[in-house]
């Protein structure tokens, strides 16, 4: 019974024999058939264990790890080891078709491993991110020139595994073309000084509010990368900026503003200057109803009064008098010192500028006690609502350049006339 199997076993060599061909497809096949149970028994049992057990390990970073598998990259190069061992094993195959499929084996192996440390990179990014202190440092871009090199180093191992020559043998050959080099990868070389400019003197966080006028970039900064720094319009919009550029161009971080939690308001009324004028008593009378001017003005007519004896000799034109503009920039004043939304640590200041043909401008200078935009725009238009409200009872005009209106209410008692 030995025998008639071992001859039967025999017959069934000497027939494939006969036909190489099918000895040759038979022993592809058997190799593709344990790639494909390879490769299913390290994806489906082994990464998959590996990825429940760190699903169920307690710690605060197992999600990002079990969503981004390196191992599951790794396990492709099961295949490529499989076959790569077992083309040398298939009979009746040429040595060059062998060489071929190794090297393609092998070049697939490497980006297979450089893929995998990318990926390795990209999960130690976004635990890196988690950090509050991510905000100040971030590293992507660091991360990326570290991409950048593995891919290169991949690349030229690759190039040698095709070549059949060691990869410092073709690192010597590049030597001379480092100009070249240096050229392609001039703004990666650029990226990567300012970003360690920008690092070094802390110039741009993730979340500073930017403004870039040269880029129309007026917003928050979302991403920092090697090459560019995104950022975030106020209008929705994207606007991407060259790493470098925030090194060689001006750009303005309102950071300072966020950190000190006020928010300045500079902003100016144009008096018309025709109605400034030397206040009567009748009028100051009046204002002294008002709260905050009744010190004010007693205080005022004491200091006048002394310093007009000095001058009792001399022509009333010569002497000192209260002017409704100084005494309605004294009320702005108070009024700003009074008010709850003005942060009174801070500067207040009210002052002239220089006249200029749409009147003389009368500059408030002083920090809302908040940075949200809609209760800082709200405390600013408050504040001027009632000081443009108010400016008539100080004998005051606000400067508006003549409208159509105008124009019609001088030529309209002509018209009547005629």
């Amino acid at each position: 019974m030995i025998l008639e199997k071992i001859q039967f076993i025999k017959n069934i060599q000497d027939w494939s024999d006969q036909y190489p061909w099918l000895e040759m497809l038979t022993s592809l096949s058997l190799i593709i058939v344990f790639a494909i149970i390879a490769t299913f028994i390290a994806k489906q049992i082994v990464v998959r264990g590996i990825r429940k057990l760190v699903s169920k390990m307690a710690f605060s970073h197992s999600q990002i790890l079990s969503e981004h598998s390196v191992i599951k990259r790794f396990a492709n190069i099961v295949p490529a080891i499989v076959i790569l061992n077992g083309i040398t094993t298939v009979p009746h195959l040429s040595v060059k078709f062998i060489s071929i499929v190794q090297m393609a084996c092998q070049a697939f192996i490497f980006l297979t491993i450089a893929l995998a440390i990318s990926e390795l990179l990209n999960i130690f990014n976004l635990i890196y991110q988690r950090n509050p202190k991510s905000r100040n440092k971030p590293i992507k871009g660091y991360l990326q020139l570290v991409k950048l090199i593995i891919f290169l180093v991949c690349g030229l191992m690759i190039l040698g595994t095709f070549l059949k020559k060691d990869v410092f043998t073709l690192l010597a050959g590049f030597g001379a073309m480092a100009a070249v080099l240096m050229l392609v990868f001039q703004n990666t070389i650029l990226s990567l000084v300012a970003s360690v400019q920008i690092s070094s003197y802390d110039m741009v966080r993730i979340g500073d509010w930017i403004e870039m006028p040269s880029l129309n970039a007026d917003g928050d900064v979302i991403d920092m990368s090697l090459h560019t720094i995104t950022v975030q319009n106020f209008d929705k919009t994207f606007t991407t900026i060259p790493t470098n550029k925030l090194v060689t161009d001006t750009f303005k971080n309102w950071r300072g503003m966020a950190q000190s939690g006020v928010r300045r308001i500079k902003r100016s009324l144009y008096i018309d200057q025709s109605s400034i004028h030397f206040m009567t008593q009748d009028e100051q009378n009046k204002l002294k109803e008002f709260l905050l001017l009744d010190q004010y003005l007693d205080h005022k007519h004491e200091e006048l009064a002394q310093f007009n004896q000095q001058l009792s000799n001399q022509s009333q034109y010569n002497q000192r008098r209260l002017t409704n503009l100084g005494t309605f920039r004294a009320y702005v004043e108070f009024y700003l010192q009074q008010h709850s939304g003005i942060a009174q640590h801070q500067t207040i200041l009210v002052r002239q500028l220089q006249p200029t043909s749409e009147g003389i401008p009368l500059e408030i200078y002083a920090f809302s006690k908040t940075i949200a935009w809609k209760d800082y725009e709200a405390i600013q238009s408050d504040i001027f609502d009632h000081l443009i409200a108010i400016t008539p009872e100080f004998g005051l005009k606000i400067y508006q350049a003549p409208s159509s209106a105008d124009f019609k209410a001088l030529v309209q008692p002509n018209v009547d006339k005629s």
